[in-house]
């Protein structure tokens, strides 16, 4: 019996690499050889106190990339050695939301890598529907394990509506922050962002922002007026309080709030002052595969290099001490961190995925 190495959630702060077999695709399914798999918060949360979301035992992973190694029956749209990536999201199809499109609000929404096993392993089983094939882009996999990230961004601006010509407001560069201001860019909006890292808005300003500033020097509200902006749209993605809090006192009449984040408490909701300001509020999660998986894979392909995103790929073996624990502390150097399945340690053949 063939046995991969996976990384294995068994309860907070149990998550073991351990053999297991690789698994065997049933009808409609798909076995990937993984390639490289990111690391996020939702992961380190469920590290750190789940399960939340998660239904344990099971192996993490929902930012994956890599190759068909076998299909299941009736698999007709990919073949062995196709380069593909995952949208992880798994949805029914037959659902009143499925039927109009939004899989991200499927009835029995299940996600690879927390209700399912994912992809920090040699090899992951997922429905074919949620793989697409970018074969032809050429891209290298360290960069197409950017992509379900970046299609969570896609979502979002996609929900909000925000266009060429307008103007954007983007609270906090971190995991999501950083893909959401390079998708706002392309739109061809302005886009201000705002974060306490220095080095993090030096970032913002190399994926496509207009302006930034770092929080706690004066108001959102000043530092628009001197920007010469008019916020159109408003992502708070930090998911902080006082975020939350600029994003509302900065926010003129007929502005869009997307808060992305989400907030650890409740907020009390001013909904007179929202109504009379006539605000519109648009929840985002997730992503719809088949809208947003493709745009997301056009967007890398528009930036030659995306290692200041993440700048390295660690082995299996490090994604609690090198993937996780920063995640947790707030202390990670680098945006996302992926992990190499293959590897029992630092991988000397890195530079051969960015060839």
């Amino acid at each position: 019996m063939a046995v991969m190495r996976a990384a294995v959630l068994h309860a907070a702060g149990d998550l073991r690499v351990e053999d297991k077999p690789v698994p065997v695709p049933g009808p409609g399914e798909v076995l990937v050889r993984v390639a490289v798999c990111g690391v996020c918060g939702s992961d380190a949360s469920e590290f750190d106190r789940g399960p939340l979301l998660t239904e344990l035992p099971v192996t993490l992973g929902h930012e994956f990339a890599g190759t068909v190694e076998a299909v299941g029956e009736g698999v007709t749209s990919l073949e062995p050695g196709a380069v593909v990536v995952c949208g992880a999201g798994i949805s029914c199809g037959q659902c009143k939301p499925c039927r109009q499109g939004r899989t991200n609000l499927c009835r029995s929404y299940r996600t690879a890598g927390l209700q399912v096993d994912g992809g920090l392993a040699g090899f992951a089983v997922v429905p074919a529907g949620i793989l697409l094939d970018v074969t032809s882009t050429g891209l290298p996999l360290d960069t197409l394990g950017l992509a379900q990230p970046m299609a969570i961004a896609v979502h979002a601006v996609r929900r909000s509506g925000l266009k060429a010509g307008d103007d954007a407001v983007i609270i906090g560069v971190g995991g999501i922050g950083a893909f959401v201001t390079f998708a706002a860019a392309a739109t061809g909006a302005r886009v201000l962002v705002v974060d306490l890292s220095g080095a993090r808005l030096e970032l913002a300003e190399r994926l496509g922002a207009t302006a930034t500033f770092r929080s706690g020097d004066g108001t959102l509200a000043e530092q628009l007026e001197r920007a010469g902006m008019d916020a159109d749209v408003l992502f708070e993605v930090s998911g902080s309080a006082a975020g939350l809090a600029s994003v509302l006192d900065a926010a003129k009449p007929g502005a869009t709030i997307v808060p992305i984040g989400i907030q650890k408490a409740d907020v009390p909701v001013p909904l007179g002052a929202w109504t009379l300001r006539e605000y519109t509020i648009v929840g985002t999660v997730a992503h719809a595969v088949a809208d947003d998986l493709p745009e997301a894979v056009r967007l890398l392909g528009l930036r030659e290099d995306w290692s200041d995103i993440a700048s390295e790929v660690v082995p299996l073996d490090g994604v609690v001490e090198h993937g996780l624990r920063p995640l947790l502390a707030g202390g990670a150097s680098q945006i996302k961190t992926l992990i190499d399945p293959w590897t029992e340690s630092a991988r000397a053949a890195d530079h051969e995925r960015r060839a």
